[in-house]
């Protein structure tokens, strides 16, 4: 056996070894919040059942969704509080083949990117859920009474966490754009006056029909581009003074 495929085997053994360990944290955290699952679903729920008439609630067309459900929403929280243990492994898998400049970069951007995705879903959660099912029940015809099925409510909320979870991205895009020389900052900046319009321009789709939630929902896509422009600036000037010292040493 040569050298290259006993270091493969090497890889392939401690591949193995990290999925092994993800797989096991997460099978933990599942098996504790299955416990709670009612609990977890109800929590979810929380900003709709405020806004239904009293009496009302969510339904359970399926004879089953009233188990499976909170099950699925238990096992999709386990994968959702496993996400840093996972990065961490990822990062500790790849980092040694990577550059040290390559790592200084990735390093701070998993993390920030980790916290800004679940920025993301609690801005979904605490802002936009009231915000959005208090339109959708006040909306609704008359002699129509509003009583979602729980299992469309949670496709729904998953996938506006999805969705909220991945705009709060925008900082680490914009830095990742930079640092690969595909989009200067420059650019970045002069694009600034239609990213603002975009922001509200989304606000405008996506929020209820008033101009505060869509103010509530364009501010913070802005806030983020803005921070993705001085994330940037910062790390221009990182690779700025890498190259001149360089150059010294050259």
């Amino acid at each position: 056996m040569n050298e290259n495929n006993r270091q493969l085997i090497q890889y392939l053994i401690e591949l193995r070894s990290r999925l092994l360990k993800c797989l096991f944290i997460l099978f933990v955290i599942f098996a504790i919040l299955v416990c709670f699952s009612n609990e977890l679903y109800t929590f979810l729920a929380l900003p709709l059942l405020k806004n239904l008439p009293e009496g009302r609630g969510l339904i359970a067309t399926n004879i089953v969704s009233s188990f499976f459900v909170p099950f699925e929403l238990a096992f999709v929280t386990a994968i959702f509080a496993s996400i840093p243990f996972f990065l961490y492994h990822l990062w500790a898998f790849i980092a040694p083949a990577l550059y040290q400049r390559e790592r200084r970069l990735m390093q701070p951007l998993l993390f920030i990117s980790t916290l800004l995705f679940y920025l993301g879903a609690a801005f979904a959660y605490f802002i936009i859920f009231p915000i959005l099912f208090a339109f959708f029940a006040h909306a609704a015809p008359a002699g129509v009474m509003l009583s979602p099925d729980i299992s469309q409510y949670l496709d729904f909320t998953l996938k506006l966490f999805l969705i909220f979870g991945t705009l709060f991205e925008v900082p680490v895009i914009i830095c990742l754009l930079v640092w690969a020389n595909i989009v200067s900052r420059e650019k970045f900046i002069k694009i600034r006056p239609y990213a603002i319009v975009s922001a509200f321009v989304m606000g405008m789709l996506l929020a209820p029909p008033d101009v505060l939630s869509q103010t509530l929902f364009a501010i913070p896509l802005w806030l983020l581009f803005e921070i993705g422009i001085m994330l940037s600036g910062f790390l221009e000037r990182k690779q700025k003074e890498c190259h001149d010292s360089r150059g010294k040493r050259g």
